[in-house]
């Protein structure tokens, strides 16, 4: 797929699912966010950045940890998503946190002025996860710290079936590559690819807890990857495709809802 193709469609596609993300995956991406904090262990007074924050439900937690005399630069490729952000920030009366749109693999901010670095979930959205894992680490102070998590193989997570499901009614070229990074030690390696060093990986496996079909949908449809290819389907479409991802995922259905299995990889390293 054509790189900046794939920007654009990760741009606006998250533009779309910006009022649906934090209703629909909040609760199912808690695990992996505080294994992937843990990995970091932010300390007080320090300063961090996040690549691909979304709404900020990482970045706010990364604040409670820094403490007023830490702050944190939040990037996301898509506008809505770091607007949703500094809405958050300004409700709550935050003042050390910064939020700006910007490429991952492209970030435009000086270096060398992070204790620490972090993406939570954004790396499989990357043309080039080693070029962002490589341009975070750039950012970062001598024996500064890199933390990122991504989803872990396929045949792990129960919901899988979305992409094939859209894809067969438009090309979205979502992330062609999306359990990519997943697979093996393919985490790992890319890591090392970016020149860190000190590298650990843990894997967690996750069920992802839905109350309702109507919920279930919401997150995969509205909330998540697929939003911009699900924003152009008419009404018939989407009861098909509805019907189509809740056959998939029949076997973890547990009375109205579904407890859908899921898998995680998180890894940590340094800039030496």
């Amino acid at each position: 797929m054509d790189p900046r193709l794939q920007r654009r469609v990760q741009r606006y596609g998250w533009d779309k699912a910006v009022g649906d993300y934090e209703t629909g995956w909040r609760q199912q991406l808690e695990p992996a966010q505080s294994l992937l904090l843990d990995m970091l262990a932010a300390r007080p007074g320090e300063r961090v950045l996040e690549v691909a924050c979304g709404t900020g439900l990482v970045s706010f937690r990364v604040i409670d940890a820094v403490g007023e005399q830490g702050s944190v630069v939040g990037t996301d490729i898509s506008g809505e998503m770091v607007e949703a952000a500094r809405r958050l920030a300004a409700e709550r009366g935050i003042t050390n946190a910064k939020f700006e749109r910007a490429d991952a693999e492209d970030l435009k901010l000086d270096g060398d002025v992070f204790d620490a670095a972090i993406c939570a979930l954004g790396l499989m959205y990357v043309p080039d996860p080693v070029q962002a894992l490589g341009e975070m680490r750039r950012r970062l102070k001598p024996g500064g710290r890199i933390a990122a998590a991504v989803w872990g193989a396929r045949a792990n997570c129960g919901w899988a079936e979305i992409f094939p499901i859209t894809d067969a009614r438009v090309a979205s070229e979502v992330c062609p590559m999306f359990f990519h990074l997943g697979t093996g030690d393919m985490l790992a390696h890319s890591f090392a690819a970016a020149g860190c060093t000190d590298i650990r990986t843990e894997r967690l496996a996750v069920k992802l807890s839905y109350p309702s079909e109507d919920d279930a949908l919401a997150a995969a449809f509205r909330g998540g990857p697929v939003a911009l290819a699900y924003s152009r389907f008419d009404d018939a479409t989407k009861r098909a495709v509805h019907a189509e991802y809740l056959q998939s995922i029949t076997d973890y259905r547990v009375e109205q809802g579904y407890e859908i299995p899921g898998e995680f990889v998180v890894a940590a390293g340094a800039n030496s």
